[in-house]
């Protein structure tokens, strides 16, 4: 049959293809709809899909969310589905609106496709490699490596090590006076105990935060006749831990 359109017709801009790449599945309850106050809550922690963000972290966040809400005859997963494009924006909006229309069908795929858009092998590789070059920094303190090594696990969930391998990678990577103290309170060689109550001695450890208060030295000038505070705000800005202490100050009080 000949197209019996005219040239206005046919040089209109199409109409198909704009359907969503979310299939949402059919509901059958009745007048359900998404309440403002959920959309409000996924908006106030958007993902934008910068280097920097964790696309875990934010489908952690968002099944928390989620699974605040209960619909009658409306599966959670379909609630999902529908507000999770609210939870984006930015490069993560524009990756979404490009995928092929309903080629996504379940939460499962969502999950799939978002995590390997935002955490590429190449990420989990490097991740992978700085958790086994794990090392304590100069002037950490336990507490803090252990707090360090544990948010390089938690960026990348999927790292594939063992507790065993976890364990052993962050006693190696103590300082000399740190592994004694795990050896000391584990009664002998730390690494003898089970990886259980090695860890339960890793936990109980890192829970005793002590306080060091760092002490700054200063040699006069004597003849600088100006508070002690007002010649350093000068010269360099302190943390606020540090105890600042002039050693001319304090004797003239002994004088």
């Amino acid at each position: 049959m000949a197209d019996t359109r005219t040239m206005a017709q046919l040089l209109q801009a199409p109409t198909e293809g704009y359907e969503d790449a979310i299939l949402i599945p059919e509901i059958v309850a009745n007048n359900f709809e998404l309440k403002h106050g959920l959309i409000n809550l996924v908006q106030n922690k958007q993902f934008f899909g910068h280097d920097k963000e964790d696309p875990h972290a934010h489908i952690r966040y968002f099944n928390k969310i989620t699974s605040t809400m209960r619909v009658p005859n409306v599966p959670i997963a379909t609630i999902k589905l529908m507000l999770f494009p609210f939870s984006i924006e930015g490069a993560a909006r524009i990756w979404l609106e490009k995928e092929p229309p309903r080629s996504i069908q379940t939460w499962d795929d969502l999950v799939s496709k978002f995590i390997n858009q935002f955490f590429p092998p190449s990420k989990t590789t490097n991740l992978r490699n700085e958790i086994t070059r794990f090392q304590q920094r100069f002037d950490e303190s336990f507490y803090e490596a252990w707090d360090r090594f544990n948010d390089l696990l938690r960026a990348c969930p999927h790292h594939g090590f063992s507790e065993l391998h976890q364990l052993d990678t962050f006693y190696n990577a103590l300082n000399i006076n740190d592994q004694d103290s795990l050896n000391s309170a584990a009664g002998g060689n730390f690494l003898d105990k089970m990886p259980r109550e090695c860890l339960k001695i890793i936990e109980s450890k890192s829970k005793v935060r002590q306080t060091r208060a760092k002490v700054l030295v200063t040699f006069g000038p004597l003849f600088d006749c100006r508070p002690l505070e007002q010649r350093f705000v000068q010269q360099l800005v302190l943390p606020e831990d540090f105890v600042v202490v002039d050693v001319f100050e304090i004797a003239n009080e002994y004088t």
